[in-house]
């Protein structure tokens, strides 16, 4: 398997190590050169060995390019980033789930083959694969695997219920991810098993985040601050530190995909934080996200309209960037709001919130003012 990655990029062309941080950035001329030495059979040139050797401790020289290096071909198409929800399922019911209905529906196995090399095609080189929880997929080790030959960095959204399971240690050690970002949901057996409403599901999750740390495993916690845990914050960025997992702090509760209330109660208002102003994003333009079913759409909140990608492939990925445009202009009552140019919040969530009859303050930044037309 491949020690390193060479690859367009946005323009340009880099050099990434799988499951390493860092990379380098090559010249077109540079790029040309691995590339021709791979169609050849030819050695990996001398300052992509030294590079490698400094950067990663990799020790390339005179080896085969084609043993050392995965060259990906440039793309039509701009994209850099997706995400892969493999299932909606879950082996937790968390009352603040934006999933809703967790149903275990997916594509099958020659779907999924064909759908990763589209994502390759697109120029995908960072893959995200989530769900309900990715690790429970009974496909996942097939899509982890088919991922990270075809040369992407790839990243787990995760509950780290799993991380402990011989075979997925063995996977994830063996390739190496980006990185796993585990959601934390609470210190406590109480609080956590409470929120999941699943009775051991803290021994798993303490578990399996020993076990990846033991490992060496690239971990990232997301601290989901609810109204059932929001008091034990502190304990909670106490157990990262001793861990020595960096974390980010994750406190406003948004609808469901299908614009459902029932999340919203598991807001902590003490902890309900303004989002900077939006000013817009790349999604649809060089990220995209992949459903379960494997329809593509800008995001994972602006789900329609979308792409049957079994049915278009590639070629119906060029369709994102109109579809993008016209989701995140400013429409209904936004459209006549004059402090719209800092609202926190994009289109596409804006109109979840208001399917689920959410109360402004949840979503509207600007609480100066009493009311705004919806």
């Amino acid at each position: 398997m491949h020690e390193l990655i060479v690859s367009p990029f946005m323009g340009e062309y880099v050099v990434l190590r799988p499951g390493s941080p860092g990379g380098l950035r090559i010249s077109p001329a540079k790029y040309q050169e691995v590339a021709a030495q791979a169609g050849s059979g030819g050695t990996t040139p001398v300052w992509l060995a030294e590079a490698a050797g400094k950067l990663w401790g990799v020790e390339l020289a005179g080896m085969p390019v084609g043993r050392a290096v995965l060259v990906r071909v440039p793309s039509s198409l701009e994209f850099v980033r997706a995400t892969y929800e493999l299932n909606l399922g879950c082996n937790y019911d968390c009352e603040h789930c934006y999933l809703g209905l967790k149903r275990f529906e997916e594509l099958s196995w020659p779907e999924r083959e064909k759908l990763l090399y589209i994502l390759r095609d697109a120029g995908v080189l960072w893959l995200q694969l989530t769900g309900g929880e990715p690790m429970i997929d009974k496909l996942f080790p097939e899509v982890y695997g088919l991922g990270y030959e075809l040369g992407m960095m790839l990243s787990i959204l995760s509950n780290g219920s799993r991380l402990a399971n011989a075979k997925i240690l063995e996977l994830l050690t063996t390739h190496r991810p980006h990185d796993i970002t585990v959601s934390v949901y609470g210190a406590s057996e109480a609080s956590y098993d409470g929120l999941t409403r699943r009775p051991g599901a803290f021994k798993k999750f303490v578990k399996g985040v020993s076990a990846a740390v033991e490992a060496g495993l690239p971990l990232k916690f997301s601290l989901i601050v609810t109204n059932h845990n929001a008091h034990e914050l502190e304990q909670m960025e106490a157990m990262a530190h001793r861990w020595g997992v960096p974390y980010v702090s994750y406190v406003n509760m948004s609808p469901t995909i299908y614009g459902g209330a029932e999340t919203l109660p598991a807001q902590s208002l003490k902890h309900l934080r303004a989002r900077k102003p939006f000013t817009g994003c790349h999604a649809g333009h060089t990220f995209f996200h992949v459903d379960p079913f494997g329809r593509a759409s800008i995001c994972k909140i602006g789900r329609e309209p979308s792409v049957p990608l079994m049915a278009e492939g590639v070629e119906g990925l060029s369709r994102l960037g109109e579809i993008a445009d016209s989701l995140l202009v400013r429409q209904g009552g936004c459209t006549g709001c004059s402090l719209s140019a800092s609202c926190g919040t994009c289109m596409p969530l804006v109109t979840l919130y208001r399917k689920a009859k959410s109360p402004l303050s949840r979503y509207c930044q600007h609480r100066e003012r009493e009311e705004v037309n919806s």
